[in-house]
């Protein structure tokens, strides 16, 4: 995206979102997983951990983000779980310009590979 016009004598361009590869497409949005990533770590009660769940539910798409909490936060009820939960998904409403649900979990209960990354985005759509 090109910013608008300075008085350099060149134009500026605004900041690298992401990979193209990387890019959902939900409901007509483009929608990178780093958006997502950015507001997960901005909760200090969230580890940073998180995947996002895309399905179809009849014509329209339907996006899960699960976020793990932070080992110290483990005891928190199911009232601070929803709080959390409400926080997120208002922020990726109104960043991201999609509505999703989110579910947050447990420490450790993101599965994570050998080399302890985990896998960030599961799309069930059908093709």
């Amino acid at each position: 995206r090109l910013l608008p016009p300075t008085s350099r004598s060149f134009r500026r361009m605004s900041k690298i979102v992401g990979r193209t590869d990387d890019m959902l497409i939900i409901r007509g949005v483009n929608v990178f997983p780093t958006q997502i990533e950015e507001i997960v770590l901005q909760h200090e009660h969230l580890s940073g951990q998180y995947q996002i769940h895309v399905s179809r539910d009849g014509l329209l798409d339907e996006v899960e983000v699960r976020c793990e909490l932070q080992a110290a936060s483990a005891s928190a009820g199911d009232e601070v779980r929803r709080e959390i939960a409400a926080w997120a998904q208002h922020r990726i409403k109104t960043m991201v310009g999609v509505s999703t649900r989110v579910l947050v979990m447990s420490p450790d209960s993101i599965e994570r590979t050998l080399v302890g990354k985990a896998k960030r985005v599961f799309d069930q759509r059908p093709k």
